[in-house]
């Protein structure tokens, strides 16, 4: 049975306790070169549940690709129209979830 504390428990929280293994120099996703962002990708600065995706001052869409969840959100609103590249990261490499 749960407890009242254990129901409040913010998305947030549970991303936290997930550590990200980096492979340096070899982002599993990478975003097409843009001069004006599309709307797709600037819906990936909102739908994106870890925050990876952000608008620069110059208004191009960026991503950082530690902390991803790999849950492949992006990968269905962007990569069908080339807006981004998503592979998997390579064995070892990425999230490493803590809640299974």
């Amino acid at each position: 049975m749960s407890t009242e504390t254990e129901t409040n428990v913010r998305v947030e929280d549970k991303l936290f306790q997930n550590r990200y293994l980096v492979d340096a120099g070899r982002p599993h996703i990478t975003v097409t070169p843009h001069t004006v962002p599309s709307p797709r990708l600037l819906a990936l600065t909102h739908v994106c549940p870890a925050g990876c995706y952000t608008q620069a001052d110059s208004g191009q869409v960026e991503i950082s690709t530690d902390g991803c969840v790999e849950c492949g959100t992006c990968r269905v609103v962007a990569e069908p129209y080339g807006e981004i590249t998503w592979n998997y990261p390579r064995g070892g490499f990425g999230v490493l979830f803590k809640f299974g």
